[in-house]
């Protein structure tokens, strides 16, 4: 017995040395190779069923709401003997698919879209169009297809190609997603009705803006590759909507009006089909009408209501309709200091304000069978997590469904009755279980083991200090492996610290990913905090930095440096910061206003001069460079650049089209009339951030700066 104890015990031994000493390699820290939570791929409902699908070793499989047992559907070698049959390419893996009625879903390959009925086994080929086109977007009754090639709009309709609206003038386009650079929601240009028969779109005419020269340096001679920017305070695109019928071939124009000098946003079709809804913004953005317009002759019909605030109005949704029902809607809105759903009707008449309190509604998610109940996303009772909660429309009565703290992505079956939720939280990095209506868990269909559990990972926790305010600032901190309370570490600070963000939650790593983990594994001290005019935690909080960028967001920061100097493991005299975009911004910003307390930076894309960056973001948060002058002075990093003290790097994608690169390249220009010396590293080819395998080159520059000099 003794010597079979021994035979164990020299098993598993290796297996617990591994688990104990195994750190991660910067490509697995960079790409995530092997170190992934493990999923239900393409997890979906089955159109009207309460079943789903997924995606397991090139197999599509069926799972069932009332037993725990799960079929395989179709495998990858059938699928590719029907499309044989139809003479059409085979794949090597299995395809993304969409679940649009029960027991058949659609995929697309090879720019042909194919339906297959689960039941029956039929392929079948629903559309086609052309290579080389872009912003594809498909309508789900009648499987029409829209798409752009260069700047003019297309519409397939059984495989035959409809030109729906061109120009010669290359300053004009049509259907693009590039309309108002991406704010206020806006992701695609084209917007199918209802019934899959029209085709609403943007037309956005950028003659007179500004071409931001950028240069392609893979021909032998560089090519001038520019793009339109409108910087802050100059003269920005006039969009309109247009409206295709394809039975006409005919398309009509909203009559938004004359004044260009507007935002139209969130553009949504009524359920049946007569009204197009679209949010209005004047270019101050501090007041947003919501119209409606006739789909059928584009006649303005009426403004039903009007919100304005003395700093901004940022509509990110379009109205929410219940079950179909074109006479009423949701509409989410900040009104009252957090966002939360209002009811209306169709007329505009505020029926009532469904939620209320100290929390953010994040999304609708859909209803019961009957309109009764809606179900949404938000943050009651947790700023950091993400939950699912339901609202009775008629008692107004809120209820809690995902009770396991964390951060939930549920997906709710078309009757409301069953719902799939996906979450993590900082220790678990994925679940997946089936619930009912209620909460109760019916199923549990994955819980991933931890797939860093063979590697030393420094000890993460989460908690709050307050401001100069006294505002509790949400903190994440990673602690070196092999911690030791009585040596000192070094610290490396990880900002964003804009709008529109929030780094630290209540999800797997806290939120922090890989990369910074690999730091703390090479003996740092990591740490992030979510400052003033960050997201989720009300208006007046995300509000608090307007027309005076880098201010309160800098106090902010600065209390989690006291915080960090007040530690006994902390060696103050070692501190340093990174952060990209905004958290360039303020990467730059910390290091100039502090001069002495950071030892290193290291940024990317930074702002450096608000009056460089885009209208629409730039002037929602500062307003025009002619009306703030003192808040773009006083923000401008070029007025500092006499106090840098410590070793700086900026790196930069040499076709940044975001923040374009004149605002690293006038930074190094008034370095160099100072006398400042300063690090700056180009990434040719690549955009506002280097993705790929070069992100791993990017991490091991950033990775080998604050070793080198840290």
């Amino acid at each position: 017995m003794k010597r079979l104890i021994i035979i164990i015990a020299g098993l598993v031994l290796p297996g617990l040395l591994l688990a104990q000493s195994k750190l991660m390699s910067m490509d697995e820290a960079t790409l995530g190779t092997g170190l992934i939570a493990k999923n239900l791929s393409q997890l979906q409902w089955n159109g009207d069923d309460n079943t789903w699908y997924f995606v397991a070793k090139n197999c599509l499989v069926k799972g069932y709401a009332d037993n725990s047992r799960v079929d395989t559907l179709l495998r990858l070698s059938v699928l590719n003997s029907r499309l044989k049959e139809t003479k059409a390419d085979t794949l090597s893996r299995f395809p993304v698919v969409t679940a649009y009625k029960t027991n058949t879903f659609s995929f697309i390959s090879k720019n042909t879209l194919f339906s297959y009925n689960t039941a029956d086994g039929i392929l079948r080929k629903l559309n086609s169009w052309p290579g080389n086109v872009e912003n594809t977007d498909l309508t789900n009754p009648q499987f029409n297809t829209a798409y752009t090639i260069k700047n003019a709009l297309f519409v397939s309709v059984d495989g035959k190609e409809l030109k729906v609206e061109s120009s010669g003038n290359p300053d004009i386009s049509f259907g693009s997603n590039r309309v108002h650079r991406n704010e206020f929601g806006i992701s695609k240009g084209t917007f199918w009705s209802p019934e899959g028969d029209r085709l609403a779109y943007y037309y956005m005419n950028e003659t007179g803006v500004a071409s931001y020269p950028t240069v392609d340096i893979t021909d032998p001679i560089a090519v001038l590759d520019a793009t339109k920017y409108p910087m802050a305070g100059q003269k920005s695109h006039s969009v309109n909507v247009h409206v295709f019928s394809i039975s006409t071939g005919t398309h009509v124009e909203l009559e938004t009006g004359a004044d260009t000098a507007k935002y139209l946003t969130n553009v949504t079709w009524s359920p049946d089909g007569k009204l197009i809804y679209v949010a209005v913004l004047n270019r101050e953005q501090d007041s947003m009408w919501m119209k409606t317009y006739d789909s059928g002759t584009g006649k303005f019909i009426k403004t039903l209501f009007l919100e304005t605030d003395p700093k901004y109005v940022e509509p990110l949704n379009g109205p929410e309709f219940i079950n179909k029902d074109a006479s009423r809607f949701l509409w989410l809105s900040r009104r009252d200091g957090n966002n939360h759903f209002y009811l209306y009707e169709s007329s505009g008449k505020l029926i009532k304000q469904l939620t209320k309190g100290p929390w953010e509604v994040s999304s609708f998610n859909g209803t019961d069978a009957k309109g009764e109940k809606i179900f949404f996303m938000c943050n009651k009772g947790n700023p950091i997590g993400r939950l699912l909660c339901s609202l009775d429309l008629k008692s107004g009565l809120v209820s809690g469904i995902t009770s396991s703290a964390g951060s939930h992505n549920p997906k709710i079956s078309k009757d409301g009755n069953f719902i799939l939720d996906t979450y993590s939280n900082p220790s678990m990095a994925r679940k997946i279980e089936l619930l009912d209506a209620h909460g109760a868990v019916k199923q549990e269909l994955l819980t991933d083991a931890n797939p860093l559990k063979y590697f030393k990972i420094g000890k993460l926790s989460i908690f709050t200090i307050k401001n100069n305010q006294n505002t509790g600032l949400y903190c994440r901190m990673i602690k070196p492996v092999d911690f030791d309370s009585s040596k000192r570490y070094p610290v490396i600070i990880y900002v964003y610290g804009g709008p529109h963000s929030q780094m630290v939650t209540d999800s797997w790593l806290g939120g922090s990913g890989l990369f910074l983990n690999y730091l703390a594994e090479r003996g740092n001290v990591v740490f992030t905090l979510d400052n003033r005019g960050t997201s989720e935690r009300g208006k007046e909080f995300e509000q608090a930095v307007f027309r005076h960028l880098g201010d309160d967001e800098v106090e902010d920061q600065m209390c989690g440096v006291k915080y960090l100097k007040s530690l006994p493991f902390v060696d103050s005299t070692r501190i340093g910061i990174n952060g990209w975009s905004y958290g360039g911004f303020m990467t730059i910003s910390m290091m100039l206003r502090n001069p002495g307390v950071f030892k290193v930076g290291v940024c990317g894309g930074p702002v450096i001069d608000w009056k460089y960056y885009e209208v629409m973001y730039g002037e929602r948060y500062m307003d025009m460079p002619q009306t703030n002058p003192d808040g773009y002075k006083n923000a401008s990093l070029l007025n500092y650049v006499k106090q840098l003290n410590g070793k700086l790097l900026i790196i930069q994608g040499y076709q940044d089209g975001t923040v374009v690169p004149q605002n690293g390249l006038s930074f190094i220009k008034k370095c160099v009339d100072e006398g400042k010396q300063v690090d700056y590293f180009i990434y040719p080819g690549h955009e506002h951030n280097v993705r790929g395998k070069d992100r791993v080159h990017l991490n091991v520059k950033m990775y080998e700066y604050f070793r080198d000099y840290l």
